[in-house]
């Protein structure tokens, strides 16, 4: 992932066996230098574009087909504000399938999970009940065209979702995505390596470099 390019480095006191002196360092990556996307430009229609992720792609094909490089897929992944792609980067067709046998075994994928309200209207085309209401099984509700007969009219409007349907469901909602427009790209990575500067310290070696204290060197 090109992002850890972008990440400023620190010198970090060596505690190694094999280390030359007391006085020794590590080069190692700032890993707790990290940005997020303000969440007031989450949507931003001027500047991200909704994205629906194809079956089956990963971040760096998305990032191949939007922007041309591969190596940006940590833009497409900060811009869509997915931190960690296990778990919220849709599966394939193929992985959703065994995910979910390993969850609720082959014989229990087709049961039922919970049940939710189907879209009732009445015969003026009023929305009397919306749909995707989790209810009981046996929920009802008064027919709107018959409120008036004797005899109250009910409606069961309610059917079961399978843990299956669940499942996809939940993955169907991780692929829309919203993507950074192509012509905003070159502004984005500006901000973020001036970001990924350091100030000016008692630490600091360079906009790229800090390097800590050595305790060796400094401790009685």
């Amino acid at each position: 992932m090109g992002y850890f390019r972008e990440l400023p480095e620190i010198d970090y006191q060596s505690f190694l066996l094999e280390k030359n002196g007391s006085d020794s360092y590590i080069r190692v990556k700032n890993l707790f230098r990290r940005v997020k996307l303000r969440d007031d430009l989450q949507n931003v229609v001027t500047i991200f574009n909704k994205y629906q992720i194809p079956e089956g792609y990963r971040p760096d094909l998305v990032a191949e087909e939007l922007y041309g490089r591969a190596d940006l897929d940590w833009v497409v992944l900060l811009t869509a504000n997915i931190v960690n792609v296990r778990n919220e980067w849709p599966l394939s067709n193929r992985e959703l399938y065994n995910f979910s046998v390993d969850k609720y075994g082959v014989e229990n994928l087709n049961s039922i999970k919970f049940y939710e309200t189907t879209e009732v209207k009445d015969s003026q085309g009023r929305l009397i009940l919306p749909s995707g209401k989790v209810v009981d099984k046996d929920f009802t509700i008064p027919n709107p065209d018959k409120i008036y007969d004797s005899i109250i009219q009910t409606l069961n409007p309610v059917v079961g979702i399978s843990n299956y349907e669940y499942e996809t469901r939940k993955n169907d909602e991780k692929g829309s995505i919203y993507v950074l427009k192509k012509s905003y790209l070159q502004q984005f990575l500006n901000d973020i390596r001036k970001i990924m500067n350091y100030d000016k310290s008692s630490q600091y070696v360079n906009p790229k470099l800090v390097k800590t204290e050595n305790t060796k060197n400094t401790l009685p």
